[in-house]
């Protein structure tokens, strides 16, 4: 086990209602004006804006309405948030949704706090640890943003989607009700499942020696979530399985899983190529890489692969050829993916890069770790292209 700092202020209120407290808890923190920032139709049509509308006013702040946040948010909405902040007096921000709208008020949150270009910050060029505060309602169980200090945002020029990662961008509070999570497609519950499994399974392979206690904490939280997102996806309105599903979003990804050892994260700057040229949801995604990068790394120490295919999915270890194990492992995650109607090839998410989009993309990737990616496994430009061509 290697050092490491931990750091976790986020205040959580988990349960049915709890959006209903909204009010009194900004209140109580001393702020006066919120911008509610959001996207789509669902939280009119369910009720959930008009009942944090009503906690506000019966609290005595006052707000403003942002929406027109989607899937892997732009820096063009941004830009426009951070100017209505500005001209409204806005002292604290509100995103209510999954990763998009509260990676989208995080960068909002830092547009407002400093004044050097947002497009600068999320491409490496400056850095910060300032950020205006900022709470979250939880509507979708996925990226687990509402406790994590990780803001991602595609920036419409060369459409880049890229990451600014620190302390700060923790909110003060998540507000978490499983029962939001009831009227999610089938196909975002299942996404969001996967996300959650792949935020674990990025620190989860590591190359790092001696780390069984996080380890077997995040093997009960992937075993947990796997059978979690069956239910969920069969059952919509199953509380327990929602639950599951809300609260694992937030420890697969607050970085408690990631204590003590290195994390990989190529799978994830893989697949945020191909989100940023392909507008894919972010969970599928990840499902249509994964499958591909582990082939083309396993070798690198095939027992944690073994482990993984053992332990997560009940694989018979095979202590006279631990390959086979690992493969069978791979395979059975496959399975699952299927199993609720995830990919696990590019083709089965229904796009076709050519080779001058592998180029492009593997670029790019490779761009955002100074010519590499990944640390289970180097991966260079070459190998990004092969695992893109192997999940093609």
């Amino acid at each position: 086990m290697i050092n490491f700092e931990f750091h976790t202020p986020t205040k959580v209120i988990f349960g049915k209602n709890a959006e209903s407290l909204v009010g009194q808890e900004i209140k109580s923190r001393g702020y006066k004006k919120v911008l509610i920032h959001f996207g789509g139709t669902y939280l009119q049509e369910n009720g959930t804006l008009e009942r944090v509308h009503k906690s506000l006013t019966d609290s005595g702040l006052s707000y403003v309405d942002l929406d027109g946040v989607v899937p892997n948010p732009r820096m063009g909405l941004v830009r426009q948030g951070v100017e209505l902040c500005r001209k409204e007096d806005v002292d604290f921000i509100l995103p209510i949704g999954g990763g998009s709208p509260i990676d989208s008020a995080k960068a909002i949150a830092y547009g407002l706090a400093n004044d050097f270009d947002l497009e600068d910050l999320y491409m490496g060029r400056v850095q910060t640890d300032r950020i205006a505060p900022i709470g979250c309602i939880s509507t979708i169980a996925a990226t687990g943003s509402e406790t994590s200090n990780s803001s991602v945002i595609t920036i419409e020029k060369g459409w880049l989607k890229r990451a600014y990662n620190h302390d700060c961008a923790r909110p003060l509070f998540a507000i978490m009700n499983p029962e939001l999570t009831y009227t999610l497609p089938a196909y975002q519950t299942a996404s969001g499942g996967a996300d959650i499994m792949m935020h674990t399974m990025e620190r989860y392979f590591t190359t790092t020696p001696d780390v069984d206690l996080i380890d077997r904490m995040a093997e009960g939280l992937m075993v947990a979530i796997k059978e979690a997102t069956v239910k969920a996806v069969r059952c919509p309105h199953d509380y327990e399985a929602r639950a599951t599903l809300m609260w694992g979003g937030s420890l697969s990804h607050n970085g408690l899983t990631g204590t003590g050892r290195t994390a990989d994260f190529a799978s994830h700057k893989i697949e945020h190529e191909m989100g940023g040229m392909f507008d894919v949801t972010h969970g599928a995604g990840l499902c249509a890489i994964w499958g591909s990068w582990a082939r083309y790394v396993y070798k690198t120490d095939v027992a944690r692969f073994a482990q993984f295919a053992s332990r997560i999915f009940s694989v018979p270890l095979n202590y006279h050829d631990l390959e086979e194990t690992a493969l069978k492992g791979i395979e059975t995650w496959e399975d699952w993916c299927h199993k609720i109607g995830m990919p696990t090839s590019m083709k089965e998410l229904g796009i076709s890069p050519t080779e001058e989009q592998i180029n492009e993309m593997a670029d790019k990737c490779v761009a955002t770790g100074g010519g590499h990616v990944g640390f289970f496994q180097t991966l260079y430009k070459d190998d990004v292209m092969n695992i893109y061509r192997m999940s093609r």
